[in-house]
């Protein structure tokens, strides 16, 4: 029977977030780098950029969240990008996917914030099914773009 417990995490977590954040950028194609992993993560902390929650299943690190702050100038508040979402495969199927969208919520919520946000890329029917089962509503109403310049 596995126990699944969510907590928002601390540097001392570093190491197996390096790890879960490796494989979800492996996930996304890229190449492996758990350093590159790791000083990204350490910098994220440093600064005060990102919130991020960490799943285990029992004591093995299963999957992790990273929420990046910032603000609407039209609702004049607070908001949060759940930008990272990843379940490693020994964690999939027990609920951590769900766990971690609610713990990322109420911690928005605690912190006054009015919305929170996310992503997804368009071919992750999996990621979306979920996100719709869990009560999240798509944006129809603004366009989204990017530069890479």
């Amino acid at each position: 029977m596995s126990t699944i417990s969510i907590r928002q995490a601390v540097l001392a977590d570093i190491e197996a977030l390096s790890v879960l954040f490796d494989g979800y950028r492996q996930f996304y194609g890229k190449e492996s780098d758990v350093a590159a992993a790791k000083q990204f993560l350490l910098d994220r902390f440093e600064h005060g950029e990102s919130v991020l929650f960490i799943a285990h299943d029992g004591a093995d690190p299963v999957g992790f969240t990273q929420l990046y702050p910032s603000f609407s100038s039209v609702s004049l508040g607070r908001i949060f990008v759940l930008n990272d979402l990843f379940v490693n495969e020994g964690g999939r199927r027990k609920g951590v996917a769900s766990g971690l969208l609610s713990a990322s919520i109420e911690f928005a919520r605690a912190v006054g914030a009015i919305r929170l946000g996310l992503s997804t890329s368009l071919t992750n029917t999996t990621a979306q099914a979920l996100y719709e089962r869990e009560g999240w509503e798509r944006d129809d109403d603004f366009f989204y773009t990017y530069s890479t310049r």
